[in-house]
């Protein structure tokens, strides 16, 4: 199998169309979630547990106040105990089909997390807000903030994302997909903003101002699909890719450890490293993001989840 460059429809070119006044309401509540988490919680890793665990507790909140019953699962770590926070809203027709839309509500040692993850957790949550919403859909759609991304836990047994989706194995639980939010905040539009691994330069933009939906082989046609529906949309410019695992950057979040355990994932990513500037870097502040282009970026998400949920769309 070669890798995957060739994705359907057209990214957004151009002039971006006005935000519409309920983009501009969720580029405000997006905002407001990343100054929480990353400016009350800067430190939420587990050197400082008490700001990790009220990290958790304003995800379990927030869930809460949406209508949503939560499971803090748990996640064992050096004699700690740090949870998933599991929010679910079951489906009527086919309710064994499990999507789920997760990102990591950790942050680095020594960074402030704004884009790497409080955005991606802010994304999780207008998803999950914008589902409730949602009538009569199919399928289950399972949103989770995962523990343990970061280093030292990412790729061992305490990596949050990772426990969950051997549980989920283990419970021969049927996911559909699974999509993680890896840092969806940080865009810019001059020449030359944007970088890839190798080789990879001469196939994307040059200027780092689209959201990347990327996955390995196994999950061609998921990547395919959800980028399909973003498109449809026609709010933010996208790319996609398919490619082995082994390219760097590829199983760079949460969607690689359900990769682990044979299940069909994918990324939703600004691209980090490969973009930002701030990553991993004290200086990943909220000020720092793009709460226009992140509010255009949800929306278009709001159609590929609508799409899973539905069960309009199959890996």
């Amino acid at each position: 199998m070669g890798w995957m460059f060739s994705m359907p429809g057209e990214s957004l070119d151009g002039e971006l169309p006005s935000l519409t006044p309920e983009e501009r309401r969720l580029a405000e509540r997006l905002e407001g979630h990343v100054e929480t988490l990353a400016g009350s919680y800067p430190r939420r890793h587990h050197l400082h547990p008490e700001r990790y665990r009220q990290a958790a507790t304003y995800g379990v909140e927030t869930f809460e106040r949406m209508g949503y019953e939560v499971e803090r699962e748990p996640v064992e770590t050096d004699g700690e105990t740090y949870p998933n926070i599991v929010a679910e809203r079951p489906g009527e027709t086919r309710p064994d089909e499990i999507v789920v839309i997760g990102a990591h509500y950790d942050a680095v040692r020594g960074s402030p997390g704004a884009d790497d993850n409080a955005s991606g957790v802010a994304g999780v949550l207008e998803l999950a807000r914008a589902w409730q919403k949602t009538e009569s859909p199919a399928r289950t759609v399972r949103f989770v903030l995962f523990a343990n991304e970061e280093r030292p836990w990412f790729r061992t047994d305490a990596m949050g994302s990772w426990h969950h989706a051997r549980r989920a194995r283990s419970r021969d639980e049927a996911i559909v997909v699974m999509i993680s939010l890896e840092m969806i905040g940080y865009y810019r539009t001059d020449p030359g903003s944007q970088s890839y691994p190798a080789g990879l330069e001469w196939i994307y933009p040059e200027r780092g101002d689209f959201i990347a939906f990327v996955g390995n082989l196994r999950s061609r046609g998921a990547v395919r699909a959800s980028l399909e529906a973003f498109r449809m949309q026609d709010r933010h410019p996208s790319e996609g890719i398919a490619a082995p695992a082994w390219i760097p950057g590829i199983g760079l979040s949460d969607h690689w450890a359900f990769w682990e355990e044979g299940e069909t994932a994918l990324m939703v990513t600004d691209t980090a490293l490969y973009r930002n500037p701030h990553y991993h870097q004290r200086s990943d502040r909220p000020d720092t993001l793009d709460y226009e282009r992140m509010a255009r970026v949800t929306t278009g998400l709001r159609r590929v989840l609508e799409r899973w949920g539905r069960g309009i769309e199959t890996p």
